[in-house]
């Protein structure tokens, strides 16, 4: 069967937990054809990832390029953009409308968008003041300024782009998550009533939350921006034919934000225990290792005090982090190298980048931290444990039940809890010992590759022979064709 893959700021573009997770998904389920569709900051970034032969077509959406006018739409189509969008602005910000009512609107706005040129549309002078006189008809006690409605209205179109391009015909839309993929998924359901699979790592909604915490915004615009993402999550929740977390924590916001218990089935990563050997040794100084992208996410700022503490009882171990510095978090890494560089310990900790194979810079460790203030199902724990490494990671996501009792978990957040972990496993060889086969037995059970791909062709195959099934009853509901009648 064809499935779309839909992705946003991932595959094949960066590297990291989801980008090898579609990479394994695509390269496992061969008997399939894929069609990605990435979503992505800007256009002209260059895969980091070779597409396997199986992938038909990669097709970027750019949210933040420049888009020319296409057409002039005539005036009949612009009053009814106007007439939709002031419904939908207002089941935006009003949370007493009902859910149904915005998503409603959002495929009025995707039938407009379809036929029309949205983009110009939203960025008239009619459409921006439409914006603030809804604001002021729900909050008329806050003001928002014209630069506040102009910013909104930036948004608001930007993320409201994907309904504007061409809707891929396949036999399963599957989102890799929540947010702006799962709209093009629900782009798909209601011009080919393709049945939706949605994939949630990290949970979209929370991390959009916390990344707004730093987004440049003034208040009323980060209102307007984290409003209209939570309508579009919830609405996609509810259209889902099946919805498949990588852990059980995650199905709690998905339970309370409208997807339906019976639709959900956990399915954990799969990490190929042939590429993740174990380690025949540990490296003589004690070292904590990391792995991963260098990512606010990551909270590295934790991970550099706690290595701080441990210094002051181990003054010989060292950190190694191991990981690219995404595009356009340069930023980020320059912070963490200042706080070294201000805690004195620039001589131990060292900034490796990318290792391959990654199995390296586990064996390179002594133990594996993890300091994330939200995860999915880290691959990082995963691929340590397999390697026979004990890890000490935070509770976020569904750390704590990779890690089962096998390696210790602590609050995120935390530095102090984050290094009382390390010293205690560095201190101990004969209990990290017992851990570290622990950690790979409990590994090989429960998080091997081939259940994984297992689980999501039984997925697409259930979904799709479902969609079967609702064609053929809605045929025979309608009766026989009338026979021709002769002349």
């Amino acid at each position: 069967m064809k499935v779309s893959l839909i992705v946003e700021g991932c595959y094949p573009f960066v590297t990291g937990g989801v980008s090898t997770w579609c990479d394994q998904l695509i390269r496992g389920l061969r008997q399939h054809s894929f069609e990605v569709v990435a979503i992505t900051g800007s256009s002209g970034q260059r895969p980091l990832l070779d597409l396997p032969e199986n992938v038909l077509s990669l097709r970027t959406v750019a949210l933040w390029d420049w888009v020319p006018p296409r057409w002039r739409s005539p005036r009949s189509i612009r009053r009814a953009f106007l007439d939709a969008y002031r419904p939908f602005l207002l089941a935006v910000l009003d949370p007493a409308v009902p859910q149904q009512a915005f998503t409603d609107g959002l495929r009025e706005l995707f039938v407009l968008a379809q036929a029309t040129d949205l983009a110009l549309a939203q960025r008239s002078e009619e459409a921006v003041s439409l914006l603030a006189e809804t604001w002021h008809e729900v909050f008329p006690d806050r003001r928002m300024s014209l630069r506040d409605a102009v910013e909104a209205t930036e948004v608001v179109e930007h993320l409201l782009l994907p309904l504007s391009e061409r809707v891929i015909e396949a036999d399963v839309s599957h989102a890799a998550s929540n947010g702006l993929p799962a709209l093009m998924g629900l782009a798909a359901k209601w011009r080919y009533g393709t049945p939706l699979v949605m994939s949630e790592h990290g949970v979209y909604l929370r991390e959009r939350y916390l990344s707004c915490r730093g987004a440049g915004y003034r208040w009323p615009v980060k209102t307007m921006l984290l409003s209209l993402i939570r309508r579009i999550c919830v609405s996609a929740y509810a259209a889902c034919d099946t919805i498949v977390p990588v852990n059980v924590y995650n199905q709690r916001w998905e339970v309370r934000n409208g997807a339906d218990p019976d639709a959900i089935s956990t399915s954990y990563n799969g990490v190929d225990a042939a590429s993740f050997a174990p380690a025949s040794g540990e490296p003589e100084t004690p070292t904590i290792g990391w792995v991963g992208r260098i990512d606010p996410l990551k909270d590295l700022e934790t991970l550099v005090r706690a290595f701080a503490l441990v210094r002051e009882t181990i003054p010989e171990a060292v950190l190694r982090l191991f990981g690219p510095v995404p595009e356009g978090g340069e930023w980020y890494e320059r912070r963490i190298r200042a706080l070294v560089d201000e805690l004195g310990l620039t001589a131990s900790v060292t900034f490796e980048g990318p290792v391959r194979p990654v199995a390296r810079a586990y064996h390179a460790s002594t133990v594996v931290a993890l300091s994330s203030i939200s995860e999915g199902l880290p691959y990082t724990v995963m691929e340590a444990m397999m390697c026979g490494r004990t890890t000490v990671s935070t509770a976020v996501g569904g750390v704590p039940e990779i890690v089962g009792d096998t390696g210790v978990v602590v609050p995120p957040r935390d530095p102090g809890a984050l290094a009382k972990g390390c010293i205690g496993l560095l201190d101990d060889p004969e209990r990290r010992a017992c851990l570290a086969e622990s950690a790979r037995a409990r590994a090989i059970e429960r998080f091997c590759l081939e259940r994984m791909l297992e689980a999501f062709d039984g997925v697409y195959e259930e979904v799709t022979r479902r969609h079967r099934n609702l064609l053929a009853s809605r045929f025979q509901a309608a009766g026989p064709v009338p026979a021709a009648v002769g002349r």
